[in-house]
């Protein structure tokens, strides 16, 4: 669904969840802008039982001039031809429900039931709904930069949804941030006034309750219902305790129970194993060292905490950590590999920026900082994965051939000059390669999950799950990764 499609309905009624939070109010603002700048008549509301009270919400409303109404109760024949449900999804039990002609959805939560309404549009890989009504902005041609107030409330809805920025890990999250022009001492006066003296005194009960498991030198932390934000600052202070690597708070809500993560070990990634404490049950992401998630309380057979112990159990006994540098692997037990020709993407980066032009490459997998010297590339393989490589192993390994490079991508990588802040895309610069199958390997599929430090990446791990393969070159015994399955057949044959 694109904001286009809506515009043919003539009374519009925009409404976010009972109790809205900043994510709520920013999504619905922006999207009333939308309307009203194509001469709608639209009206944004929130019902249920309670009424904004909070004070950074409070503060939001007032400063941004968010035009939202409290709206308990609503006549039938106010029925409106449409009525948009944003950050949250027509039935849910935190919607009360309007009576409508047409229900749209915009939301960025897990999706209720298999549906393919034309008039819905979720995006749960999202950090905020706010990033998804920005892009459906920017796809019709408008920049929320237009006013000043609706892009703050972007930014503070993404800013809040994702624990002070801590848990945004989506490419578009990341675009959203880089492009919007806010009030910075709005967004701090919010802030700063986002703790009340009884989520203060919420903090120190959590805080005392706390369970150390020693073995594994984690926390895990419960708290009572709460703004979200607030496990961040629990989870944050816990993990600068003496003898913590690692720390899950969490809280058990009417509707879902939300947990945040952080991590001070090299060996444990915190979006890693947030996704891993909601595989199947939620959704969890962020960054390396803090993240976070939800978790539905319906597919939940057990109570929240003792699924939580669990799952944290199972994370630390299931992987098998290797550092390539001081491991040899016995390659008498694996199957030797030789590279299959195929053609892939090869980009020369300073074709894109001159040299020495400090960089932020972004790509879906994640975004990479470097400095373009001359014998900077980037390979797009034949899954579409994006990664550096240098001239000499491109030279050695690929043949340059004249065919013309194309390829879609569900996020097409770009390049963005650290300095200048000005944005190229990858594929105009990608030229076609073919592999001449020289290199030769040993490898064997996995069968426990692995962490694998690289011999040149000691900070950081690669990820292997059962099925993928784990492979050395012949020529170098410490030159140990890790294969995705799906890619393996398609580049490796046995030799």
């Amino acid at each position: 669904m694109k904001l286009k499609d809506l515009l043919r309905f003539k009374k519009v009624v925009i409404q976010c969840h009972d109790n809205p939070d900043a994510d709520a109010l920013a999504s619905g603002y922006a999207l009333k802008w939308f309307f009203e700048k194509n001469n709608k008549d639209v009206r944004f509301i929130y019902r249920g039982r309670y009424e904004v009270k909070k004070s950074n919400l409070l503060i939001m409303i007032k400063k941004l001039e968010i035009p939202v109404e409290y709206a308990p109760f609503i006549s039938d024949e106010e029925d409106p031809d449409l009525l948009i449900t944003v950050d949250c999804q027509y039935g849910e039990k935190n919607v009360t429900k309007t009576s409508a002609k047409k229900i749209a959805t915009i939301d960025h939560h897990r999706k209720l039931k298999d549906v393919s309404d034309p008039l819905i549009n979720i995006n749960s890989d999202l950090g905020s709904c706010s990033t998804l009504v920005w892009k459906m902005l920017k796809d019709e041609g408008y920049d929320p930069n237009e006013n000043k107030f609706v892009a703050t409330a972007l930014y503070y809805g993404l800013y809040t949804d994702t624990n002070r920025l801590s848990e945004v890990s989506h490419p578009i999250d990341r675009d959203m941030l880089d492009s919007l022009n806010y009030n910075k001492s709005i967004v701090t006066e919010m802030s700063n006034s986002n703790i009340s003296l009884n989520e203060l005194q919420i903090t120190g009960k959590a805080i005392l309750n706390y369970e150390y498991h020693e073995s594994n030198k984690y926390l895990v932390i419960e708290a009572e219902p709460c703004d979200p934000s607030i496990l961040g600052v629990i989870s944050d202070f816990a993990l600068e305790t003496e003898g913590v690597d690692v720390c899950v708070a969490f809280f058990v809500g009417t509707y879902e129970v939300k947990f945040s993560v952080r991590s001070c070990s090299k060996e444990v990634y915190a979006n890693e194993l947030a996704a891993f404490l909601a595989d199947g049950i939620g959704g969890g992401g962020g960054h390396i060292l803090k993240a976070g998630g939800t978790i539905k309380p319906d597919l939940l057979t057990k109570p929240a905490k003792e699924v939580i112990n669990e799952r944290l159990a199972l994370y630390y006994d299931t992987y098998l950590v290797i550092y390539a540098k001081d491991t040899t692997l016995d390659t008498s037990r694996m199957t030797r590999y030789s590279k299959i020709q195929q053609m892939m993407g090869v980009v020369k980066l300073s074709d894109v920026f001159p040299v020495g032009t400090h960089v932020n490459i972004r790509t879906l997998e994640g975004d990479v900082d470097t400095v373009i010297d001359e014998e900077a590339y980037l390979m797009i393989g034949v899954e579409g994965e994006i990664y550096p490589i240098s001239e000499q192993k491109v030279k050695s390994s690929y043949e340059f051939t004249s065919f013309r490079y194309t390829r879609e991508f569900e996020y097409e990588p770009r390049i963005k000059n650290s300095s200048t802040g000005e944005i190229k895309f990858v594929l105009p610069y990608a030229k076609t390669v073919r592999s001449l199958g020289s290199s030769i390997i040993f490898a064997q599929p996995l069968t426990q999950p692995v962490k694998l430090f690289t011999a040149w990446t000691e900070d950081k791990y690669y990820s292997g799950r059962v099925g993928d393969y784990i492979a050395v070159r012949a020529d170098d015994e410490h030159d140990i990764y890790i294969i995705n399955r799906d890619i393996m057949d398609k580049s490796y044959k046995p030799y």
